[in-house]
């Protein structure tokens, strides 16, 4: 099985790979544009730019979050605008902490492409050891991707069922005044949902920025799992995006099977029926 993580050193030895295929995934939840502006100010040789809102979700409605879900058909037209093929290797990066390529990551992986890593400490870590950057835009020879439907997501009337039926650990990555309902600046409505529990995707990290041992991720993640199992896990945030790094730091501690709210708390605030909670306790439904 392909490892989760790679370090810069090791993606900078193999660049010239023509199965290779590095996605630069740098976004900014409150400027969409500054992206693309990073991309083309410089980025590692070879790397296509992935939108977030373009390429890594859906179009948005009234019934839906922030970053719904694309649609199989449009996930499988954007990897076919990248020439990705069965043999293709992907190697995702962005800023840093890996929230948004970790989002990359995850669709790849719920589709059936499992050759999929995330560079460990992003563009900073690849600045860091000095390696080379291109401004110019890569180019890819188009191909042709079969859509594939996404496995491990749930919907919010499953969040429902799970947590009446404790069958369930929610496990919120938002930050812990997000979570409680305070500084909210992204939705509209503060607070979390009522039985979940908070782990900010942060603590994934070492002080350096790059994911912890596996080992650390591993006992952290089963102090934090107590009584559920690794499967039973369903890891929400603000709209589906820094969950998934929550879910990446499972699968690298060797907890795999956790699954994604794929709406999060932007698609759970769209009904007012459904209840809400405050502070730093989960609370109950």
């Amino acid at each position: 099985m392909t490892p989760h993580l790679i370090d810069a050193a090791a993606l900078g030895s193999c660049l010239a790979d023509p199965n290779l295929l590095i996605v630069d995934c740098r976004a900014d939840l409150l400027d969409y544009d500054w992206g693309p502006r990073q991309y083309a100010t410089g980025h590692i040789p070879g790397a296509v730019h992935a939108s977030l809102n373009g390429d890594l979700s859906g179009p948005t409605g009234p019934g839906t979050g922030r970053h719904p879900l694309p649609s199989p058909q449009q996930f499988a037209a954007t990897l076919a605008r990248w020439g990705v093929t069965p043999h293709t290797r992907v190697i995702a990066y962005d800023q840093g902490p890996g929230a948004y390529a970790a989002r990359l990551w995850w669709l790849l992986r719920a589709c059936g492409q499992s050759a999929v890593q995330v560079l460990d400490g992003g563009w900073a870590a690849w600045i860091a050891a000095g390696l080379t950057l291109q401004t110019a835009a890569a180019t890819r020879i188009p191909s042709v991707v079969t859509p594939a439907d996404f496995a491990g997501w749930v919907d919010a009337e499953h969040i429902l069922a799970a947590l009446r039926g404790g069958s369930a650990l929610v496990v919120d990555a938002r930050g812990a005044d997000r979570y409680a309902g305070q500084n909210e600046t992204i939705d509209p409505v503060a607070g979390h949902i009522p039985g979940a529990v908070n782990q900010p995707f942060t603590s994934n990290l070492g002080a350096d920025g790059r994911f912890k041992p596996a080992a650390v991720l591993r006992e952290q993640w089963l102090d934090r799992l107590g009584q559920f199992g690794p499967t039973q896990l369903i890891a929400s945030c603000g709209s589906g995006i820094t969950a998934c790094h929550n879910l990446l730091a499972l699968s690298q501690a060797g907890l795999e099977g956790g699954r994604l709210y794929a709406g999060s708390w932007s698609h759970w605030i769209r009904d007012p029926q459904r209840p809400i909670a405050t502070g730093t306790e989960p609370g109950s439904l």
